[in-house]
């Protein structure tokens, strides 16, 4: 699996309010975004500006699929980093929202920035954009988040360790399979996780399934990759999604897949022959790395 991360570092957390009083207030063309391709937390944010309509009023810079600075960073937003926080101990890392105004950044937590973009800087109308935070859905869509974290994405990774016993792969197998069918069991009576509107819980399940599909199935062995794809209303759900253009035109195959190569310290197994979703025949407009 992937190698050992560093030790954690403290995020910056600003957060974008209602006006001139909170100090950062939605202004167009005042915000930057800066994202890599090959980054969960970075496509969840993509897919989120463009379900906006958010292209002409927040610019995005879009960074290598792999860190170009010698601690895992990018060198593009060292700069940033050390106008925002003195001798910040990390890696200048993506996702971040800067402020044009000031030189700083505003946030580099992804979960904020998420929300932050679909509840202050709403697209041009709701007849025409979604609304992906609704109020009174917060705690749903949270509980979705974890849901994935914790069981789909950490449970994934345990079930393809090498390193791991029988016993443990087949527990961690288990309460993948768990959190997969619960939310199978959702969309069995309505189109979407959260009723039959869009919202941030189902751009969190699709990056979770893009990243099982393309990055935890290439560790997993072939009776568990055809477990998990025993769950047809998600993967036709991730099919649906793939093929808008807001999900799809942000779908870089290969930068996930160099990312992943660049990490893994795992051993590939039987299941990496076993693709659950054709990606690149779903995913409308869908990017090509260079």
């Amino acid at each position: 699996m992937s190698a050992t991360s560093p030790s954690a570092v403290p995020a910056l957390r600003g957060r974008i309010g209602h006006d001139a009083r909170s100090g950062y207030y939605p202004v167009p063309h005042r915000y930057r975004l800066h994202l890599t391709p090959s980054c969960p937390h970075c496509l969840q944010i993509a897919v989120t500006h463009s379900l906006l309509g958010l292209e002409d009023t927040l610019p995005v810079t879009v960074l290598p699929a792999l860190p170009d600075d010698g601690d895992g960073g990018y060198l593009a937003l060292r700069q940033l980093y050390d106008a925002s926080a003195h001798q910040y101990p990390g890696p200048a890392g993506a996702p971040v929202l800067s402020d044009s105004w000031s030189g700083r950044i505003v946030s580099t937590d992804p979960v904020e920035i998420l929300t932050d973009l679909a509840r202050r800087f709403p697209g041009p109308g709701p007849d025409v954009h979604p609304d992906l935070y609704p109020h009174g859905l917060e705690t749903a869509i949270d509980a979705v988040r974890q849901l994935c974290e914790l069981s789909i994405n950490a449970p994934a990774q345990r079930a393809g360790r090498s390193d791991a016993t029988p016993a443990e792969r087949a527990t961690a197998l288990r309460t993948l399979l768990d959190g997969l069918g619960e939310l199978e069991r959702r969309l069995g009576t309505r189109s979407h996780l959260l009723g039959e509107e869009l919202t941030l819980a189902d751009v969190e399940l699709w990056v979770t399934l893009v990243r099982l599909d393309t990055v935890h199935r290439w560790h997993l062995d072939a009776a568990a990759v055809q477990l998990i794809a025993d769950h047809p209303r998600l993967w036709a759900h991730a099919r649906r999604l793939a093929g808008h253009p807001a999900f799809g035109r942000h779908l870089d195959l290969d930068a996930i897949a160099r990312r992943h190569h660049a990490r893994c310290l795992g051993e590939e197994a039987a299941g990496a022959a076993i693709r659950i979703v054709d990606w690149a025949e779903h995913a409308q407009g869908r990017v090509h790395s260079g």
